[in-house]
């Protein structure tokens, strides 16, 4: 497992500029959130893997900012956006062939206009072979507004849809939907392929590391039985910490829980 830090946490900061602070900052491994169009261009990217080249930082995610038009375009009848879409996400694909990613994170189609569950099957798997074509992993976060928000909806994509079901768990949109990360974890097993941590309790769920009451060695422990080779991401918004700073101090704690149960486990 790899503790890593998202370069979400730094929005509104252009893209360039939060990657650029965390690696100065020590963050070692990271997650790319894509904001713009602009920014699939090939000479941006290329900046950008400059960067973590140049402060030896590795990037396993890239997120794109076009989740909310998911619904529109992979789920509607119209089979013509299907396709566009998947074209679109093409350009994604290239882009974390240059920064060397592997995880592409999804999420879907809104709950408020839910559609089949066969149905959404069969376009996720439209776009799991897309990702194929670039040896990338398409993997469905748990999001609340989301289908994907409920747990049980997560068990019927990783029975129908077998080995190619990966999953991101994102801990506070668990907590969000009334769901239990430990359990959502423990459920989907080793099709949990990348996670997004941050801590909750009386102050919010969406907390800085051991700012609440959830039980994170334990969560990290479990997830060490089912996907060793798992990168572990702090995702906050702007609004959970002060500065940079915290976000250090946050992954400096992730990256020692993970060094710890690593070295206890090899002992055993």
């Amino acid at each position: 497992m790899q503790a890593g830090v998202s370069t979400a946490c730094l929005y509104p900061d252009f893209t360039e500029e939060a990657l650029y602070n965390l690696a100065v900052n020590g963050i070692a491994h990271t997650e790319i959130f894509i904001n713009s169009e602009s920014e699939l261009k090939k000479s941006f990217i290329a900046n950008l893997a400059e960067i973590m080249k140049r402060y030896g930082v590795t990037c396993q995610s890239l997120h794109p900012f076009a989740c909310p038009i998911e619904p529109m375009m992979l789920f509607s009848r119209y089979e013509r956006r299907v396709n566009d879409m998947l074209d679109y996400y093409r350009r994604h694909f290239e882009a974390m062939q240059m920064l060397n990613a592997k995880i592409f994170v999804f999420h879907g189609n809104f709950k408020v206009n839910a559609v089949e569950q066969e149905l959404y099957c069969e376009r996720y798997l439209k776009l799991v072979e897309a990702g194929k074509e670039f040896g990338v992993v398409v993997a469905q976060e748990n999001v609340d507004r989301c289908q994907s928000g409920s747990l049980a909806f997560l068990r019927y994509m990783n029975r129908t849809i077998g080995a190619d079901a990966q999953f991101v768990v994102d801990v506070k949109q668990a907590v969000r939907a009334g769901e239990s990360p430990l359990e959502m974890l423990q459920s989907l097993g080793n099709h949990v392929c990348h996670v997004h941590i941050s801590d909750h309790g009386e102050k919010g769920d969406c907390l800085l590391l051991g700012a609440g009451n959830f039980r994170i060695r334990n969560f990290l422990e479990t997830l060490y039985l089912y996907r060793q080779n798992c990168s572990v991401i702090l995702e906050l918004y702007r609004e959970n910490f002060r500065g940079i700073s915290d976000l250090v101090s946050s992954y400096r704690m992730l990256d020692r829980m993970i060094s710890g149960i690593c070295r206890n486990v090899r002992k055993i």
